[in-house]
């Protein structure tokens, strides 16, 4: 089953970890005594607010389960607050090392692995796309984006490297795009993800195009949604971007990412296809019809057991909290983990720097007040993006502070969970602050 509608606009017009806002309290937090309740593996005392929402949204049978990850500073191993278990009526517990499907949250990853090639030369930031893809050369662009595909005009410009990392490229997406662009898109196989084996109602049962290869060469022949650089809409520019990475380094794209980023930070538990010997600690991903969890990919039984036809930069992958804070641990030490150098420093900072181009109109967009990196959202010294099972992630800067929160529902919109962790993690800082000034 392919994905669609399951990252809306309504919902991901929202803030992600909108950790900008409490840059302020970093001087503050800076050498606060947090004492032995945040050095314990488990944290919930030293947020309780935090811990508390996850608390209410497992026992109320929301959720199967919330994992929530804090990591501050250099410190190698992020402390947690777990509740739930893998499935609905399963034994055990989740923990650092449970598989969850982190769709979006694979996009940070590829604009990274991007900032690589651009940084050994390989890649330019402005470079055309047709340089490394050609078939993207002289593309059309719909006079209306939801309108025919035949009332096209020139592309004023070509699409760029940039231009994938922050979605200026005027690409569309089949989960925004409507019309006959989402029509085609569909038809041609290029679609952006996978959701389960079993059929879901309203949703057409599309065949993926065979292979990041034939993505790319496909979408090439549809008309661009908006002139290139000129407008923000969400699209299918990091997984051209995973295209491009292939072109660049001459390696497939998973094997260009093991090789350059799950191998050296230890990513162990990061796969386009969860190995049978691993199946074991996936979770159950859930669709929510009238705030009742239904299984929608189930553990025992789920697609991502399977090879995939694409290797989505944009959705594809499945990783565990203590892998995805590895990448996060690496992000925020400008490309140091544990020690060792995996990304030049000038690689990260650009990288999570604002590279919208200034010719583009955020009006109306996702992005109207906030920038965008290499594949993350930028407000003010934060950098993170979440995915469509409600999963998200974040380091601030002005903190010293990675964050993670993972749980497994479709859509995310069917909770306010973002809202609510921002609230609980204010709450919880602010009481921090308040013990270190008593």
């Amino acid at each position: 089953m392919a994905f669609r509608d399951l990252d809306t606009p309504d919902f991901s017009r929202r803030s992600l970890l909108r950790l900008g806002g409490l840059g302020a309290a970093a001087a503050a937090l800076s050498g606060l005594p947090f004492g032995r309740a945040l050095m314990a593996h488990d944290v919930s005392e030293a947020w309780p607010n935090v811990a508390a929402l996850a608390e209410r949204y497992v026992s109320q049978g929301k959720v199967a389960n919330m994992m929530l990850t804090f990591g501050w500073g250099r410190e190698e191993h992020a402390h947690i607050i777990a509740r739930g278990a893998p499935s609905v009526g399963a034994r055990g517990e989740v923990d650092a090392d449970s598989l969850y499907r982190i769709y979006s949250m694979t996009k940070p990853i590829t604009g990274m692995a991007a900032m690589m090639l651009v940084d050994e030369g390989k890649l330019g930031l402005d470079q055309p796309v047709h340089d490394l893809i050609p078939a993207f050369r002289d593309m059309q662009v719909l006079v209306d984006p939801d309108g025919p595909l035949d009332e096209v005009e020139p592309a004023i410009r070509p699409m760029t490297v940039r231009q994938l990392m922050t979605h200026t490229s005027g690409l569309g997406y089949d989960i925004v795009s409507k019309g006959p662009l989402q029509k085609a898109y569909q038809e041609a196989g290029v679609v952006s993800g996978r959701v389960s084996k079993m059929p879901i109602p309203g949703f057409p049962d599309v065949t993926p195009a065979p292979g990041l290869e034939a993505f790319a060469e496909r979408l090439a022949e549809i008309p661009l949604m908006y002139q290139p650089a000129t407008k923000w809409s969400y699209s299918f520019g990091l997984d051209v971007l995973g295209r491009v990475i292939e072109v660049a380094s001459g390696q497939s794209f998973d094997a260009f990412l093991q090789e350059r980023f799950f191998g050296p930070l230890g990513m162990t538990s990061t796969f386009f296809e969860v190995p049978e010997s691993e199946a074991g600690r996936l979770t159950t991903n859930y669709g929510i019809l009238n705030g009742m969890p239904l299984p929608l990919d189930l553990a025992s039984n789920s697609i991502f057991t399977e090879a995939p036809p694409i290797l989505w930069g944009g959705s594809g992958l499945v990783s565990s909290p203590r892998d995805y804070d590895r990448f996060l641990a690496m992000v925020l030490g400008h490309g140091v983990f544990e020690g060792k150098r995996v990304m030049s420093e000038l690689a990260v900072r650009v990288g999570t720097s604002d590279l919208i181009p200034a010719t583009v109109d955020k009006k109306g967009s996702w992005s109207e007040n906030e920038g965008h990196g290499a594949g993350g959202r930028v407000q003010g010294r934060t950098f993170g993006w979440g995915g469509a099972a409600g999963t998200l992630a974040a380091v601030d800067y002005g903190m010293g502070l990675r964050t993670t929160l993972f749980t497994q529902y479709m859509p995310s919109e069917a909770y306010p969970v973002r809202e609510e962790f921002l609230a609980a993690l204010e709450a919880d800082l602010a009481g921090m602050r308040e013990s270190k000034a008593a």
